[in-house]
């Protein structure tokens, strides 16, 4: 992409354009000598880039796919499609596979979801049974034994009591008394034991069993959750693929004409993999594009050594309510477009980085002219200022040592050397503030006879105010006095 600072340099009347064009020599000079004088004039500056078409607004058809996929069929590029109509089918193989074995997993985790939730029914119920019916017949039960041994030692007393008037009357032995004594003792060890029973199932064993059927009741419920949680994970990730299926078929959202996303650099190299069937597309990509044909623009991207003065004299221009205007070329035709936008920062380096940094800049081209298409390459010429009555020498004039500006200026005895301060530039004539005078005579190729200009190997400068030229570029002024065509 060519770029530089146009020449559009305005020229007064009285002869001005024949003055430049007449290159003089100076009596007794060399006869390589090439000169011209200073004058004042109008000196137009613009700022030339080339970029591509593009529309403002955009439908971006992305692959949607996580992880990407590769293209196994798309619509041709450049065709017009109906809202609904079928535009890209993406390799689904690897889904289907995916799908298959989640729904495995799914399926697994729903088994273990409904057993949890069955051992937690049955511990609740385990909890209420226990309160409600096992505890209350092993009470029951230690209640009746309690009672039998109570009544019991009743029983056994009394019979202690008729055996012990039995004695005294002797009726019976002492040995019979003594048997009937021990019936009582044990009856009463019975009671004991029944009642220690008793208070031991009301004060402990029932503490420690409802405590145990609890923890089971309560692990059970937290099997649930925990069963439920992995179970709507599963789901999800199975829904998430099933969607992700319907994602490899992707269908036009509107009517339009599609375009693929293969975005060159300035060197018409691509940018990222082509769009084309058997390619491989990341998640995230655009794909295509359903541009709106009716609102276009051109996006170009500026050198660093320029984006500083176009920005300036836009916001200039924004600031006093003005556009900053440009000719658009495209093809054979030449359309008017607006400045609308500088980036703040260098687009991406691209496959080969270069230390040259350059802007994106969007130019909006008037009008709804017909037969325009993304991609197309246009050339816009964007009008950075005038400058009215101002003194201007050419660029190949100039010579640039250790960040100094000079000049030669003919005169009788020889050439003299002139310290100059520079101001804007385009490819061919530069603006002098100070160090020349009107009617001067500069020498146009000071490299080529005055050895003082070869020296410290200078270069050639337009501007004080703009950085040199691009790598690649052609100084000003160089051997041979070879300018820069935008």
């Amino acid at each position: 992409m060519a770029t530089g600072i146009a020449l559009v340099a305005v020229l007064g009347v009285g002869g001005w354009g024949a003055v430049w064009l007449i290159q003089s020599r100076s009596q007794g000079a060399d006869s390589r000598v090439s000169s011209a004088f200073v004058q004042r004039g109008e000196l137009t500056v613009t700022v030339v880039e080339e970029g591509n078409v593009e529309s403002a607004v955009n439908i971006d058809i992305k692959c949607e796919v996580a992880g990407g996929s590769s293209i196994l069929w798309i619509v041709e590029d450049g065709k017009q499609v109906a809202e609904g109509e079928k535009l890209v089918e993406l390799d689904s193989s690897a889904l289907e596979e995916q799908i298959n074995s989640q729904r495995i997993v799914f399926e697994k985790a729903r088994a273990a979801k409904v057993q949890a939730e069955k051992d937690y029914a049955a511990a609740k119920l385990a909890v209420d049974e226990y309160l409600q019916g096992t505890f209350v017949k092993a009470l029951q039960d230690q209640e009746a034994q309690v009672t039998i041994a109570l009544e019991n030692l009743r029983t056994a007393q009394n019979t202690l009591s008729h055996s012990e008037r039995m004695f005294r009357k002797g009726y019976i032995s002492a040995l019979d008394l003594d048997s009937q004594q021990f019936s009582v003792q044990r009856a009463q060890l019975d009671l004991d034991a029944a009642r220690t029973a008793q208070k031991v199932l009301e004060e402990f064993t029932k503490v420690k069993t409802v405590q145990e059927l609890e923890s089971a009741r309560d692990s059970a419920e937290a099997r649930v959750r925990s069963e439920s949680a992995s179970f709507d994970l599963e789901q999800l990730r199975l829904e998430r693929l099933e969607a992700q299926l319907k994602h490899c078929v992707i269908n036009a959202p509107a009517s339009g004409m599609v375009v693929y996303a293969n975005e060159v650099d300035r060197h018409g190299r691509a940018e990222q993999p082509q769009v084309e069937e058997g390619a491989m597309v990341r998640e995230r990509q655009t794909i295509l594009q359903l541009p709106d044909l009716s609102r276009m623009q051109v996006k170009a991207n500026v050198h660093e050594a320029h984006v500083e003065m176009l920005n300036r004299a836009w916001k200039d221009a924004t600031s006093a309510g003005r556009e900053l205007h440009a000719k658009v070329r495209i093809l054979d035709r030449e359309l008017v477009g607006t400045l609308s936008d500088i980036a703040n920062q260098p687009a991406p380096p691209g496959r080969w980085p270069s230390n040259a940094k350059e802007y994106p800049t969007i130019v909006v081209i008037k009008g709804k002219p017909d037969g325009l298409r993304p991609g197309m390459t246009a050339q816009c010429e964007i009008l950075v200022t005038k400058l009215e009555n101002v003194l201007t020498i050419p660029v190949t004039a100039v010579v640039e040592r250790r960040g100094e500006h000079h000049c030669w200026v003919t005169n009788d005895e020889g050439y003299e050397r002139r310290s100059l301060l520079l101001g804007l530039a385009n490819d061919k004539l530069v603006e002098v503030k100070d160090g020349l005078a009107e009617g001067d005579q500069v020498v146009l190729n000071p490299r080529a006879v005055i050895p003082e200009a070869r020296e410290g190997q200078v270069t050639n400068q337009a501007s004080s105010e703009e950085p040199r030229p691009k790598p690649g570029e052609e100084s000003p002024g160089a051997s041979g006095e070879k300018e820069r065509t935008p």
